[in-house]
């Protein structure tokens, strides 16, 4: 199983390095596109909301093909999309590039998860989702860190190439070594949404787009916003990059070992307090190199331990609707995504770039009432029968 595994965790990594790395290089990016950073962190905007709309869109009208291709097809659009990325000559065509990019990631990662949770028997499920979502948090451990690092010594475009090559490895892994998966039940894109109508499910999709709106608002401009620590060198802002993503890798697989074990909300609220007390100290913290270290560290470990009770908590409500939840829960991710530069530059605006941590916490409260209400909704219907599983489609021959 582990071995499968981890070659979904590469695409993972891949798909991670890509909607992580642009926040690294986003003042080269603004240079040599001559447009000013708020401009600039549409890229990222523009590739997390593509994915959010596509994910959903996708699974509902390609969800008759074997997960496998899918998989693979997700990961080459990824690849094509960065390579455009790299070699388009004008903001707006590397503005689409990034359109391209986002589909491939929208194909990709709720396949991937749905994959993982089917592969793994029911006790080790937290296990295995939290091994397939490291590979997004490890992306900002090593993938955005590095790709940072080679944009700093030799360009931006470089560093897309770099992405494109990390999807390319992850389909050739995956077409090797990943057996075949069947389809999964033909589900429409309106039944799915209207999965999301069960306020269990509906209230902990919400609790992961606030959480992560706010959680990803700094990082979207942590290039500026931690100018003062780096004094803008771009392998120290790499070196922190890594402490974040380092922090996030250990959180995400502490929190799938203890979701096996411990309430989910136990989980969710501590991580929130200790995440919301760094934000508040991110304006101090955020002036020396050290104290930076400590703050960034904490920052991705809280953070990203998060996700892997939010997705346990969904493949717990409604078993049978797995990949559609988890499809929609990775779109609320990616709505966060696009949505935190746009938050982002409003903190910017309002409060300046040092600031931006306090200002977060406005989405981290929401976010906790969002996580509450989830929770006891899920207590008063535990004696329940839970979501009722769509119904298996009639083979044809």
């Amino acid at each position: 199983m582990y071995r499968r595994l981890l070659m979904l965790t590469l695409g993972t990594f891949a798909v991670g390095t890509d909607g992580f790395v642009v926040a690294g290089i986003l003042p080269d990016v603004s240079r040599t596109l001559d447009v000013n950073t708020t401009s600039a962190g549409l890229l990222v905007t523009t590739f997390a909301l593509t994915y959010a709309i596509s994910s959903p869109v996708i699974a509902a009208t390609a969800s008759h093909l074997p997960r496998k291709q899918l998989l693979i097809a997700g990961l080459v659009v990824l690849a094509l999309g960065n390579i455009a990325t790299a070699t388009m000559p004008t903001y707006g065509l590397v503005l689409a590039s990034r359109v391209v990019a986002g589909l491939g990631a929208g194909m990709f990662t709720p396949t991937a998860t749905a994959a993982a949770a089917a592969l793994a028997p029911a006790h080790q499920r937290g296990k295995a989702l939290a091994i397939v979502t490291a590979g997004l948090s490890s992306a900002t451990a090593l993938g955005a860190p590095i790709g940072t690092a080679i944009g700093s010594q030799t360009n931006w475009q470089t560093t897309l190439v770099f992405v494109a090559a990390l999807a390319v490895l992850a389909a050739t892994g995956i077409a090797f070594i990943l057996p075949a998966l069947p389809a999964a039940p033909t589900i429409g894109l309106k039944e799915r949404l209207a999965t999301a109508m069960d306020a269990r499910i509906g209230f902990t999709l919400l609790t992961t787009l606030l959480v992560f709106t706010g959680l990803l608002t700094n990082y979207t401009f942590v290039a500026e916003s931690f100018d003062r620590a780096t004094r803008g060198n771009g392998l120290t802002l790499a070196i922190l990059l890594f402490v974040w993503g380092t922090g996030a890798t250990i959180g995400s697989l502490t929190a799938g070992h203890l979701a096996d074990r411990i309430s989910t909300q136990r989980i969710i609220v501590t991580a929130l307090v200790i995440v919301a007390i760094d934000f508040t100290l991110l304006p101090l913290t955020n002036q020396h190199l050290a104290t930076a270290v400590v703050a960034l560290f904490i920052w991705g470990a809280c953070g990203w331990a998060h996700l892997v009770p939010l997705q346990h908590r969904l493949v717990g409500v409604a078993p049978g609707h797995a990949p559609v939840t988890l499809g929609l829960n990775g779109s609320a991710i990616y709505l966060a995504t696009a949505a935190s530069g746009l938050t982002g530059a409003a903190g910017i605006g309002l409060v300046g770039v040092h600031n931006l941590g306090p200002f977060a916490l406005i989405f981290l409260a929401l976010g906790l009432v969002a996580s509450l209400l989830s929770a006891k909704l899920i207590a008063i219907r535990s004696g329940q029968s839970e979501v009722p599983a769509p119904a298996q489609p009639t083979p044809t021959h």
